[in-house]
Parts: C-alpha cells; sequence; structure tokens
C-alpha cells in the first residue's frame, strides 16, 4: 500500500524523489535507515488507524493462507464467490464486483477470469446494457464456496472474535459501522462512490 499522497504520476521507475517516507503512524524513516529504526508516533490520532491496518493485514494473511491451504482459493476469490452468491439471481456486474472487492476494471477482469478458468464463474453480457458484463456464479462456484466457508468462518473466529473480550464485541461492532459509515457518506456535497 502507497503512503497517502502520493501522487500516481510519481510511481514511474526513477521519479520518486529521496524525500523520507511518513509511515501511517506519522513517523519518518530515512531512504537509507529505515529498517533500522522503528518509526515514531507524531499524532496521536495516527494510533488507532494504525492498529486497525495491521490488525487488518494480520487477520487477511491468516484468512487467505487458510483458504489457500484447504481450498485452492485465495481470500479475493472466496470474496468474489461470497458477494455473488448474496446477489439477486447470483450474478453482479463487473463494475459492481469491482467497487465491492475494492480492485480496479483490470484486477477484477483478471480476478474473474480465473474463475471462470475453474469452472466457479461464467461471464455474460448485460442484458440492459450491451457494453458491460457480468459474472455469473456457477453451481461449481456454489459447491466450492460451500466447502471453503467453514474454513473461512473457523478463521474469522480464530483471528478476529476470539481476540475481542465479549464485552467488547459490541463496541468494535458499532465502532467499525461508523467507520464504513462515515468513509462511504457524501462530502462537501459529493456524490458518493458507487
Amino acid at each position: 500500500m502507497l503512503p497517502p499522497g502520493l501522487p500516481g504520476r510519481a510511481l514511474r521507475r526513477g521519479s520518486l524523489p529521496c524525500q523520507p517516507f511518513r509511515g501511517y503512524d506519522g513517523g519518518v524513516q530515512s531512504t537509507t535507515t529505515a529498517a533500522a529504526r522503528p518509526l515514531q508516533s507524531r499524532d496521536s490520532r495516527l494510533a488507532p488507524f494504525s492498529a486497525f491496518m495491521r490488525a487488518y493485514s494480520s487477520v487477511a494473511r491468516r484468512l487467505d493462507d487458510d483458504l489457500r491451504n484447504e481450498h485452492g482459493l485465495s481470500l479475493q476469490e472466496y470474496g468474489a464467490l461470497l458477494a455473488l452468491v448474496q446477489a439477486p439471481e447470483r450474478r453482479l456486474r463487473m463494475s459492481r464486483l469491482a467497487d465491492g472487492l475494492v480492485l480496479s476494471k483490470s484486477g477484477v477482469t483478471r480476478l474473474v477470469d480465473r474463475l471462470v478458468a475453474d469452472g466457479l464463474v461464467a461471464r455474460h453480457s448485460c442484458p440492459s446494457d450491451a457494453r458491460g458484463s457480468e459474472a455469473a456464479l456457477t453451481a461449481a462456484g456454489v459447491a466450492r464456496l460451500r466447502a471453503a466457508s467453514p474454513t473461512h468462518l473457523r478463521g474469522i473466529q480464530a483471528y478476529f472474535l476470539d481476540a475481542i473480550a465479549g464485552t467488547d464485541l459490541e463496541v468494535v461492532g458499532r465502532a467499525l459501522d461508523g467507520v464504513a459509515g462515515t468513509a462511504t457518506a457524501p462530502a462537501d456535497g459529493a456524490e458518493p462512490r458507487r
């Protein structure tokens, strides 16, 4: 993941300025000794976000490892199958699937191509818009999702729920719902991201 505010055009090889990297917790690392020193926090507001990012990446990595080892599916592939099984008629426009999985158009195309090659998803043209296409879950996709679901749920319990005291679980759920609601709400009259 890139540090916030890094312009996309700066991603070309050799075009990044020699400046220190400011990590999520606000610390500065020199480009030559970054691995040698821990980040120093400069703003207490960044600590909870940094904890959230560490927790998310750790849990996601463990869930991904379990799904790959036991079912040959990545967490992203599992997420796509889950999104499709929950959709009306078990199909979604590619753009909606991309938004739901936080993927680019090309990223969701590659993901769906892998699922199509495995026979878990079929691609169809969109009946309401000939320019668009839809991903549809196949019977094999439903069966694979059912087989993988106990592994995924076991991981959620072990890596996420068991780490939160029972009395805190409701608070964590409300807090994360609040974050999600705020992050998806339109800012300053702008249209919400779809």
